[in-house]
């Protein structure tokens, strides 16, 4: 794969935080490397910064000190556009604004050499406009990096309408060759990570609009349910409520106020007020030397049944029959009906499908794990109606599996299953409109966001109707479009071994033996 050669130099205009990040990789990498900004003492100060940097690694033994003097010898400030001629990559990393782009990258243009290649590194604007008035729009691309730059290993290579291809293939096998992790992506609205992420935090305030739960709960059921390292309660705060709000924002706007990216009213509330996150004091929690951290909902202790009777296959918690048993919980198996787990007070614990408990007899519903055997926090949800004791065997259950136990409202689709099922769903329609690969999506969102696994392995492990299941029961009880099923998961499911002239997932009328007879209430089979 071809590269820019480590003799060329690689200029980065804007010296900000980003800027020197970027300067730093290229730098390290083997090329000479100038650092403009239209402020020439911010210049020179970006460069005192990387050198700095390079010196203190050289000192903690990350770096060859005689590797390490030479690099500080390569970079230097430019203090006008035009000493940027010789550079054969330019990476802009300046404000968020088209026109302050478009106008550096047009008197860009009249500096570098024909072969030169421009990018930004902007993480929301559309790479496309952004080259909409050069006169060689093929040489422009997208080279979007993660902040910290020099420790995050990806980059989104994106392609605009009018980017020759060689040259995102020159920029891909760059940016591999300075040891980072290139996906390649289309010019569209949040690229992959800004795009696909949108449900992680729009499901969790979701959550919290409907009464369902609060923040700590649903952060904690995500972190240790789901996998995630951080909840978006935690992680929003830390982003900074405006920032986010803002991507969700633009990502709606681009996509034409699509249902699947509306934005939070909980979260603009908060930007309202002024309450950011951390860099104000308070977001969603509190901060400061007198704050009390935010404890989730946890059950109190329950006694666990002795026995169950496990009814058909589990699916994605076929885990706990192995597990119960290691419990000292008898487990009695049959394949015909369900699935679900009937507890000894004729009570039924079912996985999340996008149903509510008050549809059923008597039931109480268990969220999606990452991993049961794992896992060291369940979340279960009940309605009004459902029986105390059914609660109660439910809560004993887990907590004998070693598992703390939150109780949410009666949420469709509960927390993890459906934040990880629109997940899927995400993806499958950007990967059917050319957005780019399953792949490349996976990687980015294990790299960029730090996803436990990305959401075409989350689907692959769930099964190919899962996600269009749950999401299709879903959008029946939550009408409006946010929830309905891409027409790529509806292919999915055949693609991936559907049978000929059956709807993924077969009639509804058969998922289970839950006493679904299309009231609400004490009905069903179990009554």
């Amino acid at each position: 794969m071809t590269a820019i050669e480590r003799s060329r130099t690689v200029a980065v205009v804007g010296a900000g935080t980003m800027g020197q990040g970027i300067a730093q990789v290229a730098l390290l990498a083997g090329h000479r490397v100038l650092i403009y900004d239209i402020n020439a003492s911010l210049a020179a100060d970006g460069v005192g910064m990387v050198q700095d940097r390079v010196d203190r690694m050289a000192a903690k033994g990350r770096l060859d000190r005689a590797e390490a003097e030479e690099a500080i010898g390569r970079i230097a400030s430019a203090g006008d556009l035009a000493d940027l001629a010789g550079a054969a990559l330019v990476i802009e990393a300046v404000v968020e604004n088209v026109t302050v782009k478009q106008t550096l990258f047009a008197a860009l243009e009249e500096v570098v050499a024909p072969d030169a290649l421009l990018a930004t590194n902007t993480s929301s604007l559309s790479v496309t406009e952004l080259a909409a008035g050069l006169t060689h729009p093929g040489r422009f691309l997208g080279l979007h990096f993660f902040n910290p730059a020099p420790l995050l290993p990806l980059v989104e290579v994106v392609s605009g309408f009018a980017t020759d291809p060689a040259a995102a293939e020159l920029a891909y096998g760059t940016v591999l060759g300075w040891g980072k992790t290139p996906v390649r992506c289309a010019d569209t609205p949040g690229f992959i990570v800004n795009r696909i992420a949108r449900p992680f935090y729009a499901e969790a305030f979701a959550v919290y609009e409907e009464q369902g739960a609060d923040p700590a709960t649903i952060d904690a059921v995500l972190r240790e349910s789901g996998g995630f390292k951080m909840g978006p309660f935690q992680l929003t705060d830390l982003i900074g409520q405006d920032v986010n709000e803002a991507v969700t924002r633009s990502v709606w706007e681009s996509f034409f106020r699509s249902p699947k990216f509306t934005p939070s009213l909980a979260q603009r509330r908060l930007v309202q007020s002024g309450r950011l996150g951390r860099k104000t004091g308070h977001g969603w929690y509190p901060y400061g030397p007198d704050a009390e951290p935010a404890l989730p909902h946890t059950a109190a202790p329950e006694e666990a049944p002795t026995k169950v009777t496990v009814v058909g296959d589990l699916g994605p918690a076929a885990d706990l029959v192995d597990l119960l048993e290691e419990a000292g919980i008898a487990v009695v198996a049959t394949e015909q009906g369900g699935p679900y787990i009937q507890l000894p007070g004729d009570g039924q614990l079912v996985l999340a499908d996008g149903k509510t408990s008050v549809e059923f007899a008597d039931v109480v519903y268990f969220d999606l794990a990452l991993d049961y055997r794992g896992a060291t926090r369940i979340a279960l949800s009940a309605s009004a109606d459902t029986g105390k004791r059914t609660l109660a065997e439910a809560i004993g259950l887990f907590q004998k599996l070693g598992k703390q136990v939150s109780v949410i409202g009666d949420v469709p689709g509960m927390i993890v299953a459906r934040t990880v099922a629109m997940l899927i769903d995400l993806t499958a329609d950007a990967v059917a409109r050319g957005a780019a690969s399953a792949e490349d999506i996976d990687t980015a969102m294990r790299l960029g966001v730090n996803y436990p696994v990305g959401p075409t392995e989350w689907h692959d492990r769930l099964g190919q109707d899962w996600a269009y299941d749950l999401l299709h029961n879903l959008d029946e009880r939550v009408p409006g479009g946010r929830y309905a099923p891409s027409l790529a998961l509806f292919k999915l499911g055949y693609e991936d071994g559907g049978e000929d002239g059956d709807e993924p997932g077969g009639d509804e009328a058969d998922q289970g033996d839950q006493g679904d007879t299309g009231d609400t209430g004490d009905t069903g089979e179990n009554e």
